[in-house]
């Protein structure tokens, strides 16, 4: 399904880290890493964290959201973003997405809006980026918090200007799978100090003071990347031109052979969006039975596919309060319809092609 590209540039920087003895999160690619990375999204500062949903968590922590609160997140996302909200006691208020790009969808996130809103959580679903400057306008309207889950979207861009930074933070993912990887890992980008400031406490078990003397201010998590991570990620950093690049090149093979069948809709892209395209997931409007069909075909032909991400109001452990009756008919579709394809910085042309073509076959 996801398949990732290393090469010689990752090897020496991490035989650099392991020589240096810093493999830790005290060594100097840590700083680097976190610099240079949050430049490229647009930010002034970075903290690394253990992975993208550590740095979901950090980011409401950051905002000091608690029980009592609510927080608005697209019902069709990854579960990692209702978990990072349920792990700080507030409520998750979901809303539907988009019927083209799938983001979540700025109109009904102003409808949902209460006293008791302290966040918004826009997801750049797939790749394909959120309306920000929309969702900024709300977090200042509102005086509410606008967490950006750039997890999928790495060098994305929304009018220009690459995800992550357009709001109060922007959280992103360094797993395996992601257009940029560190195997595990994630990070906050913010421009500004006052979050930067308390997140780099909040991340270190919130020490007292710099000295570790033991004492600490409140509950902290230890939510600290390796030195060994940063080495591979800043190696990957400097490939993110021809990752984008190449998953773009993907994206229009898809396109030539899957677009225009009846039954068939990909993901839509927004005049103002320029998608990285983590995933490139299609809709099979047969249903359910339809796609497995389709799934058993590939695999046959020893090709992977997921289903897109299930609902958020659909989850067993979802609060009940979260369904109050309300419609989801996007999320819905894409829950019931959607099937994700093989993607990757190490997937070849010529791959995509004959997945594409399985699939064209197998409908």
């Amino acid at each position: 399904m996801y398949t990732p590209s290393f090469g010689p540039e990752e090897g020496r920087l991490v035989a650099r880290a392991v020589r240096g003895g810093w493999i830790t999160s005290d060594g100097p690619f840590v700083d680097e890493f976190e610099t240079k990375f949050s430049r490229y999204a647009g930010g002034k500062y970075g903290i690394a964290t253990t992975n993208g949903t550590a740095a979901l968590h950090l980011a409401l922590a950051a905002l000091r959201v608690g029980p009592g609160d609510e927080v608005i997140l697209p019902d069709a996302t990854m579960v990692a973003c209702l978990d990072a909200v349920l792990y700080t006691g507030a409520t998750p208020v979901f809303v539907d997405v988009d019927p083209s790009h799938w983001a979540l969808d700025p109109d009904l996130t102003e409808a949902a809006i209460t006293s008791r809103t302290r966040a918004v959580m826009p997801v750049d679903i797939y790749g394909h980026p959120a309306e920000m400057d929309r969702f900024a306008r709300l977090g200042r309207q509102y005086r509410i918090g606008i967490v950006e889950d750039a997890a999928e979207a790495h060098g994305s861009e929304f009018r220009g200007h690459r995800v992550g930074a357009m709001g109060d933070m922007g959280c992103f993912s360094f797993y395996a799978n992601k257009i940029l990887t560190t195997g595990e890992g994630g990070m906050v980008v913010t421009r500004r100090t006052d979050l930067a400031e308390r997140m780099g406490t909040l991340r270190e078990l919130a020490y007292a003071s710099a000295s570790r003397n033991y004492h600490h201010t409140e509950v902290g998590f230890n939510y600290r990347l390796t030195d060994l991570q940063c080495a591979v990620g800043l190696a990957q950093l400097g490939k993110m031109k021809q990752f984008v690049r190449h998953r773009r090149e993907c994206r229009k093979v898809y396109e030539e052979v899957l677009g225009g069948i009846d039954g068939v809709t990909l993901q839509g892209e927004a005049p103002w969006a320029r998608s990285a395209y983590w995933v490139n997931t299609i809709l099979i409007d047969a249903g359910p039975a339809r796609r497995q069909l389709v799934q058993e075909a590939l695999a046959k032909q020893g090709i992977g596919s997921r289903v897109a991400f299930w609902p958020m109001h659909r989850q067993p452990f979802a609060p009940a309060s979260t369904r109050r009756s309300k419609a989801f008919p996007i999320s819905d579709r894409l829950g019931n319809q959607g099937l994700s394809l093989p993607s990757g910085n190490g997937i070849s042309l010529a791959t995509v092609r004959r997945v594409a073509t399985a699939v064209r076959h197998a409908l």
